[in-house]
């Protein structure tokens, strides 16, 4: 669950393989030769693993639309297969027209891709038109095939997909729970392991949140329903990521900082007095036990979370909310903690709730009681604030749509670049060799699939390469293993296939070393099989690659920088949303769905970690500018995970009888919302004259304009914190970015 989220991979191999595996059953019985059955194998691969729709409806369209695309597709491969210069110029169209048709969504993109895909089976196979009846058969068998395994074999829905998601959430949070209590308890010399570890499952846990998100519109039934799932999603990720930040500080020799908990490798701050060996207590006893029953809470299965032994625990960790209820002798950084432990206590409660349906109340304690009311109130305002969300989001519709034309689309330039690039591969991969230069063309085709930089096409390349010849080895070492046993070939194509799709998300690799393994043991099947076309497989992917790095250089070339500083600035702006959206209900302002713009948010900024991979790569050959851009991308994740924790607060504020808004606020902000504008100013090159605000804290700023700060533990004061936090984090960003700061006079 916690390893593959929603089995979302595990699902995806086991469809491609019982696509192929039935059609290979079903043209055995109809006495198909193997040259026939390698094309049906391919077909029912690619119509599978194409279509990415998450409603079943769609994905039966897309489907049935694919089987003429790939009917015209091998049709025209096979009359062509004798004309080699109109072949090649059709092939470069079809290219052409497969990336840009990308641009129509997730259909467009799959019908592209099945028109390549199977124009390059009949190239595989040397396809003729006196074949063509039996191809057709066999491209009709394979789309049934396939349609049967995703609709009854494996069969998936929106709703399946996201109760194993939350499962997988639910799995991570144990995880991360986990991986706290081990750095409560790490030595000194252990510290700097156990905090990457602690942030590995923090940063887990938040991609699964996302995933969830993705999920919600299709799987939750309403929006009701959807709007409460993600409110005690984003609870129960905030509480855990502050648990884990609390704990940090409570056992430094001075507060730690939150960034410490988002940049990669950043050593640990140094160990105070609480927690070392030397220093156990009744109250490091006391945490080390309630993380465990903290770890309980979380992990124990629905139908097993009932009994006086388990209400106990939940009333205990509860009680924490109360300050009546700190153990004694604890020092303020692990009364903290405690209080830390209540409201993740309180998020997995309100999770269990809406996930699971109402828990039993007859145990309860007057904490619980309370927790359980704010929770309902909080649900009734949910349900009150959807259709404002609907109607937001509905006048918000097709502002996120890409409003470029011409050249300046990507899908347009995509098409331009990989048009060339494919017209270099063949020109090359003819001279490398006359039967199998498509090699070369299909190289340069996927390394375009799902990028968007120059970097990101050469990071691409150099992974295919290498999964490339590591897979050549494999596969001498699998062909002759399996010699004449076709059956055996085949059983073992089926393996490749599914590590092929089940490693693609994790590593590419990966997927091209299966991949050609597979080749390996298909040029078995068609006795075409020798140690030369392995060698030749190698050097046409490595030309492929150069030819799809070459073209994305030179033909309207996307640089790195310019990607990440789009953005860039797109992050900064939702950020800015965010908190002034935030600000203004904890100012009294009209409730607003917060949490969605949050989301918003951690969206554009998951983008923006991918586009920084061609940049912190360890191929990268600046070092210096790899940590800049490590510590600018934890800067914006620390601000993120503020700006979560105000929007969080601020859904409360409008319905809780426990937090009320705050004017105050308001004035506390407009340093903030000053200095994002500079930044995304500079960013996007539009003015370069701006300086970041710098100088007392918010607090002091509150205090000096005679409104007083408010008392400690209080729900301003936590506001105060996180505005606090996100104003040095905003400034922070001014030095890697080359903005000058100045004090505030």
């Amino acid at each position: 669950m916690a390893s593959d989220p929603g089995l979302l991979r595990l699902m995806a191999g086991l469809r491609i393989v019982a696509a192929i595996g039935l059609t290979l059953a079903v043209l055995a019985l109809l006495g198909t030769d193997v040259t026939h059955m390698v094309a049906g194998a391919m077909a029912a691969m690619v119509s599978t693993f194409a279509i990415r729709e998450k409603n079943l409806r769609g994905q039966a369209i897309t489907l049935a639309w694919g089987f003429p695309v790939a009917l015209a597709a091998v049709a025209l491969g096979a009359l062509l297969h004798s004309k080699v210069i109109a072949g090649d110029l059709f092939f470069i169209a079809l290219i052409f027209g497969a990336v840009y048709f990308r641009r129509f969504g997730d259909r467009g993109t799959a019908l592209g891709l099945m028109g390549f895909q199977v124009y390059f089976v009949s190239l595989f196979v040397n396809a003729t038109p006196d074949q063509l009846p039996v191809l057709a058969g066999t491209l009709a068998v394979a789309f049934a095939c396939s349609a049967v395994a995703r609709f009854a074999l494996v069969p998936e829905t929106p709703q399946r997909v996201l109760g194993r998601l939350r499962g997988a959430f639910r799995a991570r949070l144990a995880q991360l729970v986990t991986a706290q209590t081990r750095l409560l308890d790490a030595a000194p010399e252990d510290l700097d392991d156990v905090l990457d570890d602690l942030r590995h499952h923090t940063s887990r846990l938040h991609e699964t949140a996302l995933m969830i998100q993705g999920r919600l519109e299709d799987g939750a039934g309403d929006a009701a329903t959807a709007s409460l799932i993600q409110r005690r999603i984003a609870d129960a990720e905030i509480s855990a990521e502050r648990l884990g930040m609390l704990l940090l500080n409570a056992r430094s020799a001075e507060r730690a900082d939150t960034l410490t908990l988002h940049l990669p490798h950043a050593p640990a701050p140094a160990a105070g007095k609480l927690l070392l060996p030397d220093a156990e207590d009744e109250s490091t006893a006391t945490l080390r036990r309630d993380l465990g029953a903290l770890h309980l809470m979380v992990s124990r299965p629905a139908d097993a979370n009932r009994g006086t032994a388990v209400a106990q625990i939940r009333n205990r960790l509860l009680g924490y909310r109360d300050e009546e209820r700190m153990p004694p002798g604890a020092t303020l950084a692990v009364q903290d903690v405690f209080r830390g432990i209540g409201e993740a206590a309180r998020a997995v409660m309100g999770l269990r709730i809406a996930l699971d349906g109402p828990q039993d109340e007859s145990d309860d304690s007057p904490a619980t009681t309370r927790s359980r009311e704010e929770l309902e109130a909080e649900d009734m305002s949910i349900t009150g604030t959807v259709e404002l969300a609907g109607t937001e989001k509905e006048s918000d519709e097709g502002e996120d749509e890409d409003d470029r034309s011409g050249l300046d689309r990507p899908t347009t330039r995509a098409a331009f670049q990989v048009a060339v690039g494919s017209a270099l591969a063949i020109v090359g991969g003819e001279f490398l060799s006359s039967q199998r230069w498509y090699w070369a063309v299909l190289t340069c085709w996927v390394v375009f699939l799902n990028t968007a930089s120059t970097g990101e096409i050469v990071i691409k390349g150099y992974r295919r390469v290498l999964g490339t010849i590591l897979g050549v080895l494999a596969g001498v070492l699998l062909a002759g293993a399996v010699g004449n046993h076709t059956w055996l070939a085949f059983v073992l194509v089926l393996l490749c296939v599914f590590a092929a799709f089940f490693t693609a998300p994790l590593s590419y690799a990966l997927m091209s070393f299966f991949v050609t393994a597979m080749l390996g043991l298909l040029y078995t099947l068609l006795n075409t099989y020798s140690l030369d076309v392995l060698v030749l497989r190698i050097e046409e992917t490595a030309l492929g690659a150069a030819c799809g790095i070459i073209a994305a250089m030179l033909v309207l070339p996307v640089r790195t920088d310019r990607r990440t500083d789009e953005l860039l600035a797109t992050v900064l702006e939702r950020l800015g949303d965010v908190v002034a959206g935030a600000v203004e209900q904890l100012s009294g302002g009209p409730a607003a769905d917060l949490l969605d713009r949050a989301r918003d948010l951690d969206t554009a900024l998951d983008d923006l970690r991918a586009s920084t991979k061609p940049l912190t790569h360890a191929i990268a050959p600046q070092r210096e500018r790899r940590q800049t851009v490590r510590y600018l991308v934890a800067l914006l994740e620390t601000s993120a995970y503020h700006a979560r924790s105000l929007a969080a607060t601020a859904e409360l504020v409008p319905y809780s009888k426990h937090v009320a808004a705050d004017p105050r606020l308001g004035r506390a902000a407009r340093r903030i919302a000053h200095n994002i504008d500079v930044l995304v100013a500079q960013v996007n090159d539009e003015d370069t004259t701006g300086t970041v605000e710098s100088g007392a804290s918010i607090a002091a700023m509150l205090e000096t304009d005679g409104l007083g700060v408010p008392a400690a533990n209080t729900v301003t004061f936590r506001v105060l914190r996180h505005l606090q936090r996100l104003d040095e984090g905003i400034s922070g960003l001014a030095r890697p970015l080359g903005v000058p700061v100045g004090q505030r006079t």
